[in-house]
């Protein structure tokens, strides 16, 4: 199937008619085509999105929520579709594509919730017959660049607080994940939202990318992407002083103290490390286990390892294939970069066999034991699904591995110590942290990294204000 881009409420191909393939990571096999979109159908949606901010800024906030409310009802509707194509263009399981779907009607729902909360702040001025006020302006166009492992839920997390605060958005999806955005255009459209308020292209960095996020029209960038991405951005942004929202990569610790509740914490490190097939930013990248029960701890967490299955996504509520072959072979080189130095693999470690997965991206739930701080697979972030077991002495061996990270995205703690977390609370070096508590993301807080896991965030109220710009006022009167 051709699933083609949307620009100034059209369906375009490519201006030079390139395509580029959609890849099943389960089975290896192209199911689709996308546009292999131009510096010319850049600059189209470049200007298609200019055009319409002014008018679009100049609405009442709470009108824009009814668009976006009619966006989120418009993904309810389609839910069986959605799903599907995020199992065939991503990997997760229908289960998990169920949930993202679910999470992506919250993140609008909650942006248009938000219309009425957008607000400023009235200061006395210095002088008589003088108001200072503090407004909350739009940037005007704004790019939203997101990554494979959840192509819906960052749209939607992204969109909703652009379009509620009166901003435009091009979206420019990961290219191994370009589907799902064709079909949430095509949602967009039937909500009526004006042409060039939503704008998508598909296509490579060096062809959409890098004129995008080079463009002096784009007043603000937010990126859901790596670290490595980040730091291109940030520089391609330069230029132009344009604003960005930067939620980048970084390897968390889980760290699980003696006096842990070990049943729990051994059921929260698996979820937390294989939900996904371990591509999410803050799922557990390291296990930093206090010496005195990591016997205990480590044996538990083998046999509850052991219980996470593989199999077809559509099917199978276990763990599906990694999204791209580029990824997969990462983490091949990572783990063998591990066990050269010393690691020693005490399950998983390799492609599943058999005819289920003799295609696709497929590799086994894995644990590596006799890990530390220099082996490959608790420096890098590994983003599949990989766990580094590493013994540490007490809570401020494991504080100090954790701090000593360039990245500080999130972090767990497991201990029944109230002095122990409220200390980490003041000093453990991460945007995110999960105290006694597994993998989770509420609307209403906040995620966003500290160090080089980006700056700016997404979620909340903090989240929605990231895509305003203040303007101060002095009226005499």
């Amino acid at each position: 199937m051709f699933y083609k881009c949307y620009i100034d409420n059209e369906w375009v191909e490519a201006s030079n008619g390139a395509r580029s393939p959609v890849i099943n990571p389960a089975t290896g096999a192209q199911w689709a085509e996308v546009p292999a979109c131009t510096k010319e159908d850049v600059a189209r949606a470049l200007d298609s999105s200019q055009k319409a901010q002014k008018k679009w800024a100049q609405l009442p906030p709470i009108e824009r929520a009814g668009y976006i409310r009619e966006i989120a009802a418009g993904i309810e509707k389609n839910r069986d579709l959605l799903e599907e194509l995020l199992v065939k263009e991503q990997g997760k399981s229908r289960a998990e594509a169920a949930g993202e779907v679910t999470d992506t009607i919250t993140y609008m729902t909650y942006s248009a919730e938000a219309a009425r909360r957008i607000r400023g702040d009235i200061l006395p001025s210095d002088n008589p017959r003088e108001q200072l006020y503090i407004y909350k302006v739009p940037y005007g166009v704004t790019l939203g660049l997101c990554a494979y492992n959840y192509p819906l839920a960052l749209i939607g997390r992204k969109v909703g607080p652009a379009l509620v605060t009166g901003n435009t958005m091009i979206i420019k999806p990961h290219e191994a994940t370009p589907v799902t955005a064709s079909v949430f255009c095509q949602i967009v459209q039937d909500a009526g939202l004006p042409a060039g308020v939503i704008n998508m292209l598909t296509g490579t960095g060096a062809e959409v990318g890098a004129p995008l996020t080079q463009s002096p029209i784009v007043r603000m960038i937010t990126l859901t992407g790596s670290i490595r991405a980040g730091q291109m951005i940030a520089s391609a942004a330069s230029q132009n002083i344009t604003a960005l929202s930067l939620e980048l990569g970084g390897s968390a610790p889980f760290i699980v103290l003696k006096d842990a509740d070990i049943n729990a914490a051994v059921d929260a490190a698996v979820v937390a490390r294989f939900a996904n097939a371990g591509q999410v930013c803050i799922c557990n990248e390291t296990v930093l286990v206090e010496d005195a029960i990591a016997d205990e701890f480590t044996e538990k967490l083998l046999k509850r390892a052991a219980e996470v299955k593989l199999g077809d996504p559509a099917t199978n509520g276990g763990m599906g294939p990694i999204t791209t072959s580029g990824a997969l072979e990462r983490v091949e080189q990572i783990v063998a970069k591990s066990v050269a130095s010393g690691a020693k693999v005490a399950l998983g470690g390799k492609r599943p066999t058999g005819k289920e997965f003799a295609q696709g991206n497929w590799y086994e739930p894995t644990v590596l034991l006799e890990a530390t701080v220099d082996t490959a697979a608790v420096q890098e972030e590994i983003f599949g699904p990989v766990l580094p077991i590493v013994r540490v002495d007490d809570y401020e061996h494991a504080l100090a591995i954790a701090n000593a990270r360039p990245d500080g995205l999130s972090a767990y703690l497991w201990t029944k110590d109230p002095s122990v977390y409220m200390d980490a609370i003041q000093r453990l070096e991460t945007g995110t942290i999960f105290l006694n508590s597994g993998i989770v993301g509420y609307v209403q807080g906040y995620h966003n990294g500290h160090k080089l896991s980006g700056v700016g965030g997404e979620d909340g109220m903090h989240g929605i204000e990231g895509y305003l710009q203040k303007r101060t006022v002095y009226q005499k009167f």
